[in-house]
């Protein structure tokens, strides 16, 4: 295990995600926000959720009405968030490519994230690109989490190797 990290140092404009709460806190974000899979932008909204939690970069949560028709697809499975409660899936479809589990939502969600119901929240490195505000997006690393990195936000962030504990 990393031992415990030594936070970036913000600049102006940005954000450190060690600065964030934990428990997370939910906040709205009203920028412009796009995700793109096959080709086509398949959500677009300028009104969403940005979830905040102590190592994570936010966690972006759109408006089911922000997605084109027929592009979600309900998927198996759920996972449990200690903060949010049951997650259920969506892939991601478009003629040209499928993005399996690619998206998430909270249908009951805790009374701390009532807002997020239904709203979906997208794994950045599943589809072909998601901007804020026009910037593409980094996945957050390891592949687990849903973060998504800018410019303005630094870290380090959860999810590099030996994170685990942090």
């Amino acid at each position: 295990m990393q031992p415990w990290p030594q936070p970036d140092r913000p600049g102006p404009g940005q954000e450190s995600v060690w600065d964030y709460p934990r428990p997370p806190r939910l906040e709205e974000f009203g920028g412009s926000i796009t995700v793109e899979l096959g080709g086509r932008a398949v959500a677009s909204t300028t009104r969403a959720w940005r979830v905040l939690e102590t190592s994570h970069p936010p966690t972006y949560y759109l408006p089911q009405a922000a997605f084109a028709d027929g592009v979600l697809r309900r998927a198996d499975g759920a996972s449990w968030c200690e903060w949010k409660g049951q997650a259920t899936y969506f892939d991601l479809v478009t003629d040209a490519r499928v993005a399996p589990r690619a998206g998430w939502t909270y249908l009951r969600p805790t009374p701390g994230f009532a807002p997020l119901a239904g709203a979906v929240a997208v794994m950045a490195a599943a589809v072909d690109r998601c901007t804020v505000n026009g910037e593409t997006v980094v996945p957050q690393p390891g592949g687990f989490y849903g973060g998504w990195i800018t410019s303005w936000i630094v870290g380090p962030f959860k999810g590099i190797p030996g994170s685990m504990g942090w």
